[in-house]
């Protein structure tokens, strides 16, 4: 109990709004948005029209999705067990670690906003996972590649919060980061597949006000990135003890 309350006391908790934020960011990204409902339908085995009329067609498409997001969040998983250790490990560097994740942070987010562009960062690296639809394993392997694989896309937010699994210099707080994000990211594949036909007029808004979800992106890049280089995640924390005291509670 007392090692729980450690790994989840209010200092985290900002960390882990930004997160799940960041998460649902990435899931509302331009190359992640629009091809939800095809590659949810090639998982599950059926056809678009098949999972928006049909309740098994989805109920095969709900068990893909889950092994899907069960998938890119193993990949999460391990990501943030690996950096929380690399910054236990230059614990006796962390100020220069943060300040340069920071400024590269801060350097992505003025991308997004628009400021200047980052070529690379506009190109998708996907990963050929080959002919896996329609199989709960197929669609583990197929959340594995797209971990691995929209690195351009994702990378700058999941970068983001990389950083401050590192800064964590704890491996059980940085793992618990990265599964937030995990959650931010995947919940949203779940709703779609439970809820494709109710959720087409959202998603298409969404589509076409995917400029202003970029720049939000931005900005939440942009002061995660001043907050890691002026080391105001602490204050941020002090203040969520002071305005909702019973935080207090988990530490």
């Amino acid at each position: 109990m007392l090692e729980a309350a450690t790994i989840l006391d209010a200092t985290l908790l900002p960390a882990m709004i930004i997160a799940l934020t960041a998460g649902l960011l990435s899931f509302l990204s331009p190359c992640v948005l629009p091809i939800v409902p095809p590659y949810l339908a090639y998982m599950g085995g059926v056809s678009m029209t098949d999972m928006e009329e049909e309740r098994e067609a989805r109920q095969r498409v709900i068990v893909s999705a889950a092994f899907f997001v069960l998938g890119l969040s193993t990949v999460f998983l391990l990501l943030g067990f690996a950096f929380s250790a690399m910054g236990r490990a230059f614990l006796q560097y962390q100020d220069w670690f943060l300040t340069i994740s920071g400024i590269v942070v801060m350097i992505f987010g003025a991308h997004f906003v628009g400021v200047f562009r980052i070529r690379f960062l506009d190109r998708e690296a996907r990963v050929d996972a080959g002919d896996k639809g329609g199989s709960a394993m197929g669609a583990y392997i197929l959340g594995l590649a797209f971990a691995f694989g929209w690195t351009p896309c994702l990378g700058p937010i999941l970068g983001a919060i990389l950083g401050l699994a590192a800064s964590e210099a704890d491996m059980a707080r940085g793992t618990t980061l990265l599964a937030v994000y995990a959650m931010g990211l995947g919940i949203p594949f779940l709703l779609v597949a439970a809820f494709f036909p109710r959720l087409k007029g959202v998603m298409m808004w969404m589509k076409a006000h995917m400029g202003q979800i970029e720049r939000t992106s931005g900005l939440l890049l942009w002061t995660v990135g001043l907050m890691m280089i002026t080391g105001q995640f602490a204050a941020l924390s002090y203040w969520m003890l002071e305005a909702f005291p019973v935080l207090a509670t988990l530490g």
